[in-house]
């Protein structure tokens, strides 16, 4: 009879143990699947009046990124992370360690995050109309040619999409 009894005691209390990590894993559940969730963040910098930057962080923000923004422009900012000046935008941008200059499209951002190329980031010099930021219905549907260049350590431009 001791016998039986031990043998339900241990199959009670595996029992028992077992509810316990499935309410453990039922508790855990909305953490995990937020921490999946989350959206990559984007600091940029930008001049505090710079309306396509604005929009370009709108834009971005629409395609699964959040963006944090520092309004005292962004030149100085552009050196100390080591972006030449010739690929010079209105706002600069870093995500996960790479430099984002200009409007560059989310599309390449998300390539390049997948990607992991060892790079210092991505350029698109000036403010190319139709670009994302330079798009909106002020520019009345003009769009001019542009390349999205991949900027390596060294400083050396190639390019790694180019939009026609």
């Amino acid at each position: 009879m001791n016998l039986i009894k031990d043998e339900i005691m241990k199959t009670t209390g595996s029992v028992n143990q077992q509810r316990r990590f499935i309410s453990l894993g039922l508790v855990l559940l909305p953490t995990l699947s937020f921490a999946v969730t989350e959206k990559p963040v984007i600091t940029m910098w930008r001049g505090p009046k710079c309306g396509c930057c604005k929009d370009w962080a709108a834009y971005i923000e629409k395609n699964g990124f959040n963006v944090k923004a520092f309004d005292e422009g962004n030149t100085e900012m552009r050196q100390k992370l080591g972006m030449p000046v010739q690929f010079g935008s209105c706002h600069t941008a870093q995500i996960n360690g790479y430099v984002i200059e200009g409007h560059v499209p989310a599309r390449e951002i998300k390539r390049l995050l997948a990607e992991k190329p060892k790079v210092l980031g991505l350029a698109v010099p000036a403010m190319p109309l139709g670009s994302p930021g330079m798009d909106g219905p002020e520019y009345k549907g003009k769009k001019d040619p542009y390349d999205v260049l991949v900027i390596s350590l060294n400083g050396a431009p190639s390019v790694y999409q180019a939009y026609r």
